[in-house]
């Protein structure tokens, strides 16, 4: 517990945190903060603070999904907002404190998972994207967009809901695609058919969207059938390995994720294989900044397996050499914090529905993935990164003003 004791001490420092052992001991660290409230862990069995010393990341959310901790004072959001904001990416500090032995294994264990093959991408998609489609209704927008909205400011002080933010989201996307009437576009990942059907609802496209989940193709099917638009926006089961083109345009929102490194090279390559010379691509993954890096333990087994959020450098590096042109590249700040917040609050509103659906082992665990991720992208290392590429340097007017236009008229419409 001495050990423990010391890692929490270096963790908290504004805020004061005190901790419950299962043995009836405690300690408090930390100082009163009024950006925090005072929080309180019960340790329900002896072994969690050795867990989390061990891992602390995947060892606290074992414990939280287990229900061997609970939290006073608050919840599982709270507290990791009180870790990750007492340890700000910006300082240069971390909540994993790992060795660099543990990192170099780390690391060669993610080399050999991210080999990201046929057979195995569709297992790994469908562990996280073929859970029952209510749980989604529960607390993403009408248009189940799986992925960072577009907010006007830092602590969306202009009250933007949800909803508009992810229009807003899909209207900044379209107005770097540069798209006119007629154009074939292929969304890669297309999620529940969202982007696809704005697209060609907005712009007058025809769309293909593409993804390796059974549950998302059915729902995405049937939207496009009820909006009598299947002949114009259609949606397969293919892996982006096996499609054929050419398209003018291809769009992919959240999905790179799912690449792997091993397989960056033969993403672009094929990519530029499916554009037409003229053509355009954009991309829009989670990003890491500061470099390469390793998934955590708990996102790897539990969340995303297979899955690998790419650092801007691994991005162009992937694509250099296929002789696709880095035309924008922009980094988005807070934005999917922000979104995740709703997301977690919505979570917490339907609880009794979510139990029902699944059990309160599941809850909690997809409590801790969302507060996880909110604070990630708060006070870690995370970000969006949006990068778009072109097969001609003249492909595209050569200054963004098109792109500010565009948008302005798409959120117009």
């Amino acid at each position: 517990m001495k050990l423990f004791e010391l890692v929490l001490k270096r963790l908290v420092t504004r805020g004061r945190l005190t901790v419950h052992y299962a043995n009836g001991k405690k300690i408090t660290v930390g100082q009163p903060d009024p950006a925090f409230p005072d929080l309180a862990l019960r340790f329900k069995d002896g072994r969690v603070p050795f867990d989390i010393v061990k891992d602390p990341r995947l060892g606290m959310a074992e414990a939280w999904i287990d229900g061997r901790v609970g939290i006073d004072g608050g919840g599982i959001m709270e507290f990791l907002s009180m870790i990750r904001a007492n340890n700000p990416w910006e300082q240069g500090k971390s909540i994993e404190g790992k060795s660099l032995l543990k990192r170099s294994i780390g690391s060669v264990r993610q080399k050999l998972w991210r080999a990201n093959h046929k057979a195995r991408s569709r297992a790994n998609v469908a562990h996280h994207y073929d859970l029952s489609g209510a749980l989604y209704a529960l607390f993403l927008d009408r248009d189940r967009q799986y992925s960072c909205a577009y907010y006007p400011d830092a602590d969306n002080e202009a009250g933007i809901g949800l909803e508009q933010a992810q229009e807003d989201k899909k209207a900044h996307i379209a107005a770097k695609l540069h798209l006119k009437p007629g154009m074939k576009v292929l969304d890669i990942g297309c999620g529940w058919g969202g982007m696809a059907l704005y697209l060609h609802r907005t712009c007058g496209v025809d769309v293909t969207g593409i993804t390796l989940s059974e549950e998302q193709l059915k729902v995405a099917r049937q939207r496009a059938a009820d909006a009598g638009v299947a002949d114009h926006v259609r949606f397969e089961l293919i892996d982006y390995r096996d499609m054929t083109g050419p398209f003018d345009r291809i769009v992919s929102v959240g999905m790179f994720e799912h690449v792997g490194t091993a397989h960056f090279r033969t993403f672009f390559d094929t990519c530029r294989s499916l554009l037409t010379p003229e053509g355009v691509m954009l991309i829009h993954t989670i990003g890491r900044m500061g470099g390469p890096g390793v998934t955590d333990a708990f996102t790897q087994k539990y969340i995303f397996p297979g899955g690998y959020i790419p650092a801007l450098s691994e991005m162009i590096a992937g694509s250099e050499g296929t002789r696709l042109m880095v035309t924008d590249v922009e980094v988005l700040r807070i934005h999917y914090g922000l979104t995740i917040r709703e997301w977690y609050r919505r979570t917490m509103a339907h609880k009794a529905d979510i139990v029902a659906l699944y059990d309160e082992r599941f809850f909690r665990l997809w409590t801790f993935y969302l507060a996880g991720a909110a604070t990630v992208f708060e006070h870690g290392g995370m970000v969006n990164f949006q990068v778009q590429y072109s097969r001609d340097r003249r492909a595209l007017p050569i200054t963004r003003d098109y792109m500010q236009e565009a948008e302005a008229a798409l959120r117009g419409r």
